[in-house]
């Protein structure tokens, strides 16, 4: 494989950019979009909801104007309520992406409350509410040409080990690898990738530190201030195996977007100047793990 194979793509959150209120501070798109740009970045996810423009055409425009083309949505949307259908609000996501070109809508099951430091049980009732929604989502998705995948992801109803595979052993649904969630929420990320490598449709790499993130599972810290005292660095600088992952990746023939992700917290503009370096290490660390000797 040679780096131009790679599909690579930014997203928002790499800079402080996140939909859980009060967060931390928002730079604006005009900042972020410019130093995608300026790395060498040509597709980048949207963002949270009021990020950049919710009309699809004005979506398509804001995007190539920084050279950038669309490659999905992160959509948090609650999938366990039998009174709630999620649907409207996902046919919502899927007219943008149908304009912009994104072709991966990445589902999170929702808790229903804000932020991410917290999250009921299920009983399984709501559990077979949830596994049928993550299949007439994907079957939704895929009527308008988008793949649809599942994101495990901490303080969601998909986070621990269990729940993971509960999904994966039990719904037609592609799975959204995201290296960070899963070894923070206790999976494997690497254990995953070799198992399902097959109902893999989307990757978001992070790196995270182990101790800050053994600290959210046992409860010493909330996910958010975890995320504020630095879990996420760059890839390699962590414990999630990426080198191996994006080895295992390439070598089954993955094809779908690699999404670069270093969640962070920023207290203000300034905060926010470590932000493309950092993507910078990391696009650079996957392109030297990707490479496989050249065939002849």
């Amino acid at each position: 494989m040679t780096d131009t194979d790679l599909r690579i793509a930014a997203a928002p959150i790499s800079w402080g950019v996140c939909e859980v209120p009060d967060w931390g501070y928002q730079l604006a798109p005009e900042r972020v979009l410019g130093e995608m740009r300026d790395l060498g970045v040509t597709a980048a996810e949207t963002g949270p909801e009021g990020f950049l423009p919710s009309a699809p055409a004005e979506l398509r425009d804001t995007l190539a104007s920084y050279g950038l083309t669309c490659v999905g949505s992160f959509v948090p949307v609650v999938l366990h309520k039998a009174d709630h259908d999620p649907a409207p609000e996902v046919n919502e996501v899927l007219d943008r992406l149908e304009t912009s070109g994104g072709d991966v809508l990445v589902l999170a099951a929702a808790t229903g409350v804000e932020g991410y430091d917290a999250r009921p049980d299920l009983s399984d009732t709501e559990w077979n509410t949830l596994l049928a929604n993550l299949d007439r989502l994907g079957e939704l998705a895929a009527a308008r040409g988008v793949t649809a995948a599942l994101h495990p992801h901490v303080g969601t109803m998909i986070e621990k080990r269990d729940e993971v595979y509960r999904v994966l052993e039990n719904s037609s649904i592609g799975l959204c690898l995201d290296t960070g969630h899963l070894l923070i929420g206790g999976t494997d990320p690497l254990e995953v990738t070799q198992s399902f490598t097959d109902r893999i449709r989307h990757a978001h790499l992070k790196d995270v530190r182990i101790d800050l993130a053994e600290q959210v599972q046992r409860g010493e810290l909330t996910y958010t201030q975890a995320v504020a005292q630095g879990m996420y660095v760059p890839l390699g600088a962590g414990d999630a195996r990426i080198a191996r992952v994006v080895g295992t990746l390439v070598d089954a023939g993955y094809d779908g977007w690699y999404v670069l992700e270093q969640d962070t917290i920023l207290a203000d503009e300034a905060d926010g100047d470590a932000a493309a370096g950092n993507v910078a290490v990391s696009m650079s660390f996957l392109r030297k793990a990707a490479q496989r000797p050249v065939r002849v």
